[in-house]
């Protein structure tokens, strides 16, 4: 039960962050990079059309603490990638 009730806790501190205005030849791998300068990334996942494949240019990352999240958001938000501006924030729960 206490293994059940840290990895409760270990949920509770992941942020999962929003990344915008993708280039859309920027890979998972790159913008896991790009955010592990931070901290430990749990995850990274960028959209992608259901028919084409290609990126939607947006994408999202999972940051094991909040901490970290919280310096990554602020150093990379509006940062020059690949000649666009990132836009970079807290993701918001989706409504269903």
């Amino acid at each position: 039960m206490v293994l059940t009730e840290q990895r409760a806790n270990d949920r509770e501190n992941i942020m999962n962050i929003y990344v915008g205005n993708l280039a859309y030849t920027i890979a998972e791998n790159q913008l896991k990079d790009l955010f592990e300068a931070y901290g430990a990334v749990s995850n990274v996942t960028i959209i992608k059309d259901n028919f084409t494949a290609e990126s939607k240019g947006f994408g999202f990352v999972e940051m094991e603490r909040q901490i970290d999240a919280e310096a990554a958001i602020k150093k990379l938000d509006g940062l020059a990638l690949q000649g666009r501006n990132l836009k970079v924030n807290q993701a918001k729960p989706r409504n269903r």
